[in-house]
């Protein structure tokens, strides 16, 4: 179990271990950028926003089989689905632990991304994918399926404790890449380098 949630210093080169130090240097410092951004539409500007935003959409056509309520919440579902799937993919396919911690990094960027939305369902004011706010068209997903349940009076509640568990998510995240880096490290003088 060990080795399947760390990985081993075998097969790893100091350069291989030292790019990923970079790449996780990277996450840490957009981590914390996305994490200081209050709950609101400002997320929407970041880079990552884009990435997740066509696994949304297709989440409503995937989901549309399974009735309205299913096919409003896919879009949301997919965006954690698919991180979801990478790193476990990426974990017991490849053997990849840091590459799996990087998914979950982006599990909990995507709860970043989904929490503005969901304490948006009473206000209706993010500007949608059509240019238009919640107000101007017909609501938004977060807003039909928090009515569906009797919850919209908890809209900013949750979004705000997506926001937390998203940062959390992510800090997890982040100190598990730091132990398999740990753990990948070479202890002999490696030739490659």
């Amino acid at each position: 179990m060990r080795d399947l949630l760390l990985g081993s210093a075998e097969d790893n080169s100091r350069a291989a271990v030292v790019g990923r130090g970079l790449l996780l240097l990277g996450l840490v410092v957009y981590g914390l950028r996305l994490a200081r951004v209050p709950v609101g539409p400002a997320i929407a500007d970041s880079f990552l926003h884009l990435v997740n935003l066509p696994f949304h959409e297709a989440g409503h056509l995937i989901f549309a089989p399974l009735g309205r309520f299913m096919s409003v919440l896919g879009g949301s579902l997919m965006q954690l689905l698919v991180p979801t799937v990478c790193a476990g993919t990426l974990l017991l396919r490849t053997r990849d632990p840091f590459g799996a911690a990087c998914c979950v990094w982006w599990f909990g960027e995507n709860l970043l991304d989904l929490a503005p939305y969901i304490a948006d369902a009473r206000a209706l004011q993010l500007v949608l994918l059509g240019g238009r706010t919640g107000a101007e068209v017909e609501g938004h997903d977060w807003e039909f399926l928090l009515e569906s349940i009797g919850w919209l009076h908890l809209d900013q509640t949750l979004g705000l404790v997506t926001h937390r568990v998203g940062v959390l998510v992510m800090l997890a995240a982040i100190i598990w890449a730091g132990l398999v880096l740990v753990a990948q490290w070479p202890s002999t003088n490696d030739e490659g380098v």
